[in-house]
């Protein structure tokens, strides 16, 4: 069994974070990298599955030569090899360029099954794990809480709004985005980091899969990003539980939001 888990490397959630001087994203230059923590749940289960048996997990990414150090850590954790996807066309691209250059590595592998992480933190989109799904045409499912191998299938709970829980069965080859608290993820040990300079680490670039600049151009463009401007801040409200509904009821009617 092969497994495809696909993480992007993010801000450290502690990075202190400037505004460029385009207004177009954030400083990166001087700024620490992490796996995306939504993406780290999704490895862990695919380790799990190794565990239990026989599979491969390979690693893929998105990214400069920094995200090495993404892929780095994934393989030290226990992945078995991983590849890197850059090109300076990707720099500027959105959701769905990200997921064709995704989709060419995966049809290329032909992975039973694919795993992502439901959003990034940096941008929270959840656009291209079901983007990545349509292009290599798999049967998926998002938000995924829990997975247990049934029969060569995978049987799947997602979370729904409200906290209901919905269970959808999959066959295999498919794709699955998973929700964070999924399980409890593993650290890197100091003889996993020192295996994982020894395990294949494959770097393509768009040529490499097939594809052009053309192919990957942005559709969706980020014009302008700001920080939200400060309110008046917070009114404290006293009394009574009664003389505070009134009071609050009261306020929402003069702001017209009632």
């Amino acid at each position: 069994m092969k497994i495809l888990v696909c993480v992007k490397q993010v801000p450290h959630k502690d990075a202190r974070l400037e505004i460029s001087s385009d207004e177009t994203w954030i400083q990166d230059e001087s700024i620490k990298f992490e796996i995306n923590a939504y993406d780290t749940y999704a490895l862990e289960e695919a380790l799990r599955i190794k565990d239990a048996g026989e599979a491969e997990v390979v690693i893929l990414s998105i990214g400069p030569d920094r995200a090495i150090q993404a892929l780095r850590t994934a393989l030290g954790m226990g992945a078995d090899r991983a590849i890197l996807v850059w090109d300076d066309a990707l720099a500027g691209t959105d959701s769905l360029g990200i997921a064709k250059a995704l989709a060419a590595v995966a049809k290329a592998e032909q992975p039973d099954l694919i795993l992502t992480g439901l959003m990034a933190d940096d941008t929270n989109y959840s656009l291209t794990p079901p983007m990545l799904a349509e292009l290599t045409q798999l049967p998926h499912v998002t938000a995924v809480v829990k997975e247990t191998q049934q029969n060569g299938d995978i049987v799947a709970e997602r979370e729904l709004e409200g906290g209901a829980l919905e269970v959808v069965k999959l066959p295999r080859p498919c794709l699955l985005s998973i929700q964070t608290g999924m399980n409890d993820v593993r650290y890197a040990s100091l003889k996993g980091i020192m295996q994982a300079k020894k395990k294949p680490l494959e770097t393509k670039s768009l040529a490499d899969l097939g594809l052009q600049a053309s192919d990957v151009a942005p559709k969706v463009t980020l014009e302008k990003i700001f920080l939200p401007p400060r309110g008046k801040g917070a009114e404290i409200v006293e009394g009574s539980i009664d003389e505070i509904a009134t009071q609050v009821v009261t306020k929402i009617k003069e702001l017209g939001l009632l």
